[in-house]
């Protein structure tokens, strides 16, 4: 590790910078490490670990896949409270997973990417952040998800609201929504959330919907005292549950694969919904009109029945404009309210893999040209030009139902894979061909094709044109054995010419038999 100061920040070299200190980084960090890799760093933006999970505080924010499931296969947890854990519970297995394995020495906080520019010479990532340091990495491993920078609606007037204004992701816990009115936008995974939460709180609750989303019940109860036991005294039983759950959730995919199947799932779920809402036109405005799966499935079992409320309304009708005071449909009714909620996600369009940082590969390629019409990478991990660059839950590789964390923790096998390949190679580092990456789209491509997904509904996952960029269109345990192994004839290994092509001290030791 070398490292030395110059006016206006530090310059260091690492073998491996990571941005991110979420779930996905810290997986990373904890693989490195079990490899025997110490010479990385973590940036991360925030002032803590957790992404998501440190961010999302609003009443009722939980996880939509078991506890059991949302967690790391290395480090389960025997004492979950729920099914579902709350977010609190999540952060705080975050935290104790961070001091677990001591991760924190090798994170930096307030630390901002603003950019990351290859050298070809020397096989290195220039990485410089907000606070004017530069880090040097043979490896550069993106892991800031590409979910977590909120979405704020262009609403004419939005800014001259003389109220409360807050994002489902900021939210004022400071601020009593006691007695108010309340006007909440969107109606999304967030909102289902907490909309429950606070209408009983509230004086009047205006929820504004633009698209009705299917709502499947959800499992509440809680771990018994004797459950928790007997995970704790036969850990055996912690992986048989988890087991159980992988399954259960991976036998949810069939109706996404046939819309046959997806058909029946909305006529019991049709009758779900006008059995908890009293009101037959609220029934009506609350069932989809597109397919059960082609957008995000939630989980809730008190957002139908908030409806029922007599100081809950349903607005359906498009918003016009925001006054100083309330907001305006375009039928010209007013609604004077004292907080507006965004619950309006997060940025979701293809510009979510590219970051919000300029970033530079090999022979002029710039991310945000590149993926200007729509991103894609091999596996979803490498892409073509950018040597040595890895994403986690890159393009082609969200879900849409089981947990993201047993993808992540393939992404991380594979890239820990990659290094030691680069070390046998010879090679100061890789890159994807393009045309195994052209193979890799077009093999997703296909396997698109007559899912729920390409029903013909409009989705976050898709760009302006209809491409779909972000779902990964098998079985998880299909995305698991295809990042096994690194297939060399997919890569170009290179050899610099030029420059520093040393490795830090260590690294040779690490992977010389690997």
């Amino acid at each position: 590790m070398n490292q030395e100061t110059r006016t206006g920040g530090s310059v260091r070299q690492v073998e491996v910078a990571i941005a991110g200190a979420g779930f996905g980084g810290l997986c990373m960090a904890i693989k490195l490490l079990e490899a025997g890799i110490q010479d990385f760093v973590v940036l991360e933006k925030a002032h803590d670990v957790g992404g998501t999970w440190r961010d999302n505080t609003y009443p009722g924010a939980a996880c939509d896949v078991q506890s059991h499931m949302y967690s790391y296969s290395f480090a389960t947890q025997p004492d979950w409270t729920k099914r579902y854990a709350p977010w609190s519970e999540i952060q705080q297995y975050i935290l104790k997973v961070t001091e677990q394995y001591g991760l924190r020495p090798y994170i930096q906080f307030g630390q901002e990417v603003v950019s990351a520019v290859f050298n070809e010479a020397n096989g290195r990532w220039v990485i410089k952040t907000a606070s004017g340091d530069t880090l040097m990495a043979r490896h550069w491993v993106l892991a800031s998800g590409p979910l977590h920078v909120p979405s704020i609606p262009n609403i004419k007037g939005l800014k001259d609201f003389q109220g409360k204004v807050m994002h489902s992701a900021q939210w004022d816990h400071d601020y009593d929504l006691t007695g108010k009115t309340v006007a909440s936008i969107g109606t999304g995974g967030s909102a289902i959330q907490y909309v429950p939460e606070i209408a009983p709180k509230v004086k009047q609750l205006h929820v504004f919907q633009r698209t009705a989303a299917w709502v499947i019940p959800r499992d509440e109860r809680n771990y018994s005292a004797f459950s928790k036991w007997l995970f704790r005294a036969l850990p055996v039983t912690r992986t048989l549950h988890r087991w159980r759950c992988y399954w259960t959730n991976e036998s949810r995919v069939w109706p996404i694969f046939n819309p046959k199947l997806a058909h029946v799932g909305e006529f019991f779920l049709k009758k779900f919904i006008a059995w908890q809402v009293k009101d037959p036109a609220l029934v009506k405005k609350l069932t989809p009109d597109y397919t059960l799966g082609c957008k995000r499935i939630l989980i809730s079992n008190k957002w139908f029945p908030t409806f029922n409320r007599p100081n809950v309304e349903l607005v359906t009708d498009d918003l016009r404009e925001i006054t100083a005071d309330g907001i305006v449909t375009k039928d010209g009714q007013t609604r004077k309210v004292d907080c507006i909620i965004l619950g309006t996600g997060f940025v979701v369009d293809p510009r979510i893999y590219m970051k919000n940082f300029e970033l530079k590969g090999r022979k002029g390629h710039n991310l945000a040209e590149d993926w200007k019409t729509s991103p894609t990478s091999y596996l979803g991990i490498t892409t073509a030009h950018y040597p040595n660059m890895y994403q986690l839950v890159g393009p082609h590789t969200g879900l849409g139902h089981n947990s993201i964390i047993f993808m992540i923790e393939a992404q991380v096998e594979y890239i820990i894979e990659c290094m030691k390949a680069l070390k046998r190679q010879g090679a100061d580092f890789l890159d994807v061909k393009p045309e195994a990456q052209a193979r890799f789209l077009a093999d997703v491509t296909e396997h698109l094709k007559g899912t729920v997904w390409s029903s013909g509904c409009r989705s976050w996952y898709q760009t302006a044109e209809g491409t779909n960029f972000a779902i990964w269109p098998k079985s998880t345990w299909r995305y698991w054995l295809e990042t096994r192994h690194v297939n060399v004839s997919d890569y170009e290994w290179v050899k610099c010419q030029a420059g520093d092509r040393s490795a830090p001290v260590g690294l040779d030791e690490v992977l010389g038999g690997a």
